[in-house]
């Protein structure tokens, strides 16, 4: 399963060679309307490896242009910015021509990359006393205990508004530097996200009607989760930050795959099966930024 917890994923669309899956059909009696285009970002949108650049909507875009043999123009927005490729005996004004069509798209994805980046930045932790990290869909808030052993997660019944009603309690002293911090953090985490790994596994094995023989933590940048013919099921541990609809999500399309070994129509109908209105899951899996742990 595609599309990890590291980068928003590259977004291309090749002129002659597009090829988009059905959108699930609307639930009956429910109208959908597409939803609109955010702003486009202002200013000049320079690629690092920028050859030209084009003026789309009044916005000044420097890209990247790449000559290849593909028999297609095609368009990647990724972090750095703007690519090209095109064959090359397609002319410049050829390709300029088919960016302006598509300035839209264009713009509207680098817009995205942006944000997707100034919210990366903002995720980075201050591994100290007193910070925040997301477990299971709620904050929880690290705090340093010599006195305790190991780490050990509070709960507090009654917490005041606004006020993460969990605590971590990392058996730390107050002199703990930033990296033992994290670490300690991130050992709990994935001795977590196993447990809950293995019972949302085995609830969803049984409501599949298959067998999972193996499970595997992985800490994959690009993807959350695969399966295997021969039952083994792998899953990113970073998918304990989410709370449990998008990680039943997860196990389930996995799960899926022991049955249905694809993307094809038959497999989603498997998903949603199970998981009805997974959509919604899957938007929250590929919206959210979670803690940088460097």
């Amino acid at each position: 399963m595609p599309n990890g917890p590291a980068d928003l994923p590259p977004q291309q669309l090749s002129l002659f060679e597009e090829v988009s899956p059905p959108p699930p059909a609307p639930a009956a009696g429910v109208a959908v309307s597409p939803a609109p285009a955010p702003a486009a970002p202002p200013g000049e949108l320079r690629h690092p490896r920028a050859q030209r650049e084009i003026v789309l909507a009044s916005h000044r875009v420097a890209y990247e242009l790449r000559r290849s043999r593909r028999r297609s123009i095609g368009f990647v927005v990724g972090a750095e910015g703007l690519s090209v490729s095109a064959p090359r005996w397609v002319g410049v004004g050829e390709i300029e021509a088919a960016l302006r069509e598509k300035a839209q798209w264009i713009l509207r994805k680098l817009h995205e990359q942006r944000e997707h980046a100034r919210r990366l930045e903002c995720a980075r932790v201050d591994w100290r006393e007193g910070a925040t990290i997301p477990f299971l869909g709620e904050s929880v808030i690290l705090v340093l205990d010599a006195r305790t052993t190991g780490a050990v997660l509070h709960d507090a019944a009654e917490a005041l508004p606004g006020v993460p009603r969990l605590t971590l309690h990392l058996g730390l002293p107050q002199s703990a530097t930033p990296a033992q911090i994290r670490d300690a953090v991130q050992s709990w985490l994935q001795r977590q996200a196993r447990r809950v790994f293995e019972e949302r596994c085995a609830l969803f094995a049984q409501r599949l009607g298959v067998r999972m023989r193996r499970l595997a933590l992985s800490s994959a940048a690009t993807r959350w989760g695969s399966a295997s013919a021969d039952g083994s099921v792998r899953l990113n541990w970073r998918l304990v930050h989410f709370a449990l609809p998008v990680i039943d999500y997860v196990v389930t399309h996995e799960l899926a795959h022991l049955r249905e070994m694809n993307h094809s129509a038959a497999f989603w109908e498997v998903v949603r099966a199970v998981l009805p209105g997974y959509e919604a899951a899957r938007g929250a899996l590929r919206r959210e930024v979670l803690p940088v742990f460097d």
